[in-house]
């Protein structure tokens, strides 16, 4: 038997993904010129698994990418961040003051300029992708550069160090994140130390100031103390905005914790300023699911469709009646598409029967937190049974970092999310208002993400059990309104202003209200 006669490109091709694959086996995420032959480089570039960010520098990328999708530079831009300083500065290199909290603080958004601090540092700025770029600096205390921690791929300053070297006006252009800074302190000594070496007194005041206003004045008490028994005048300014939302003395669990709670606390007026009034638990129980059952098929259509299935009413009534046959249909049990029809109604089953506890007037947040997991299950069951996922995918959030395209807001570590979701069940377990649970519910799970695949799908069934559990409608999000719909998520998370969403799923509760959405 003859042996295939392989084209010189597709040779070419090969070995470079070769290559590619195992410089990512060593944990690479960011590559250099030097790390492939000039044919290597060419044919991953020229296959889209390439692109290059500044002269010398690339990061890895999928084939058939659209033009201006951040999604690879965004799962890319910390890690160049380290590599690139890494190779210019050596060691001798962190994140600003500012940075450095941002970072500290567990900010999600990617800053449009990081400013390194750096001993070889020449005031350059490298323009880098997304309008993103790099000024580096040289410390007004070189001694800073010994005060740095790595976390992860960046360097930063030590979270007392960097609390004394910032500007206050980061109190006030950065409010939720400074407050999220300063309760990440445990010992206001470390403070101290650095306030007194460099004769401070000034700053003192403006920490003592911020501790007081955050809740803290034991740790302010011991920085004005501190100052003051070696002669030093204290003057505490509040350096934060009169509108900063309290936490109390709660015990911090991870600055994303803190995240959420102060987002909901800042948020939730403006929800209840540009939503419709609660109608009120339903009476009727049996009437109200009877018309989600009838919205199932408009729901499923939309829903789907904002995520990027091409589903048909013709699929959707089949998988609906059980005519879907993936044993008995070739077609079927191969459609991506159909196996999304046939989880979604499976999901949608196992949400209306929370409904029925919701309508029965038991907490919508608890009955949310119990039953999630399930709605998760069935939505990629088909998936499990067809061989395309794992059992164990179904187990528990996701054990790996998402992306969410071309979106400004990047989700936490999945670490993290082990404690957001709790406290994102607190929270809607505690709240009153069923239009604040229904859209600060939605936004803060898909701002957490808590799941590999499906956190919009999931996302819309919550807030549709807490818009049940307040007397409002079914509500169906429209694919023609995707764009706008996405954006409005965007300014959620991007610039923390919730009022395009609340505005948008208002709009749409509305527009349910008098007539039901149709595909």
């Amino acid at each position: 038997m003859a042996t295939p006669i392989v084209p010189p490109a597709q040779r070419h091709l090969a070995d470079a993904l070769q290559r590619m694959r195992d410089l990512q086996a060593e944990g690479n995420r960011v590559f250099e010129t030097k790390d492939f032959t000039r044919t290597q480089r060419e044919a991953l570039e020229s296959a889209g698994f390439l692109r290059r960010v500044i002269l010398g520098w690339y990061i890895a990328t999928r084939p058939g990418e659209r033009d201006g999708d951040t999604t690879a530079w965004n799962a890319s831009f910390r890690d160049f961040i380290g590599a690139y300083c890494e190779a210019r500065f050596g060691d001798e290199w962190c994140l600003s003051a500012e940075h450095s909290l941002l970072v500290h603080a567990g900010e999600t958004v990617l800053p449009s300029q990081v400013v390194v601090l750096a001993a070889k540092a020449q005031r350059n700025v490298v323009t880098l992708l997304g309008g993103h770029s790099i000024l580096d600096l040289t410390p007004s205390n070189p001694a800073d550069l010994q005060q740095v921690e790595k976390n992860g791929p960046l360097r930063v300053l030590s979270l007392h160090v960097a609390l004394v070297r910032v500007h206050e006006v980061f109190f006030r252009s950065y409010p939720t994140d400074a407050q999220i800074a300063l309760r990440q302190l445990r010992d206001p000594g470390l403070l101290s130390r650095v306030l007194l070496d460099g004769g401070h007194s000034s700053v003192a005041g403006r920490l003592a100031g911020a501790f007081r206003a955050i809740g803290q004045p034991r740790f302010a008490n011991d920085i004005v103390g501190t100052m003051t028994a070696v002669k030093y005048r204290v003057d505490e300014l509040n350096p934060f905005p009169n509108d900063l939302p309290q936490l109390g003395g709660q015990r911090v669990l991870s600055p994303y914790v803190d995240r959420i709670r102060i987002m909901w606390g800042r948020m939730r007026d403006a929800v209840l300023q540009h939503f419709p009034p609660e109608p009120g638990r339903p009476t009727n129980a049996v009437a109200y699911l009877q018309a989600v059952v009838e919205a199932f098929t408009s729901d499923a259509y939309h829903s789907l469709s904002i995520e990027g299935y091409t589903v048909s009413e013709d699929l959707i009534a089949r998988v609906s009646r059980g005519d879907w046959n993936p044993d008995g249909n070739p077609g079927d049990a191969e459609s991506r598409n159909a196996m999304a029809a046939h989880g979604y109604y499976l999901a949608h089953a196992a949400v209306r029967t929370s409904l029925v506890l919701i309508l029965d007037g038991e907490n919508s947040g608890t009955v949310v937190e119990n039953d999630h997991g399930e709605w998760y299950r069935q939505l990629f069951m088909p998936s499990v049974n067809a061989r395309i996922l794992k059992v164990d995918d179904l187990a528990g959030y996701r054990n790996d970092q998402v992306f969410i395209r071309n979106a400004d807001h990047v989700p936490p570590d999945k670490t993290a999310v082990w404690d957001m979701m709790p406290t994102l069940f607190e929270l809607l377990t505690e709240e009153p208002s069923a239009a604040v649970r229904a859209v600060l519910g939605h936004f803060i799970f898909v701002f957490i993400h808590p799941y590999m695949d499906g956190n919009g799908r999931l996302g819309r069934f919550v807030m549709n059990a807490m818009l049940a559990s307040g007397g409002y409608p079914w509500t169906v999000i429209p694919v023609e309104r995707r764009d706008e719909y996405m954006v409005a998520l965007n300014a959620a998370s991007g610039q923390g202003d919730i009022v395009p969403f609340a505005r948008f799923v208002a709009s749409c509760v509305g527009v349910t209200q008098s007539a039901p959405a149709s595909p």
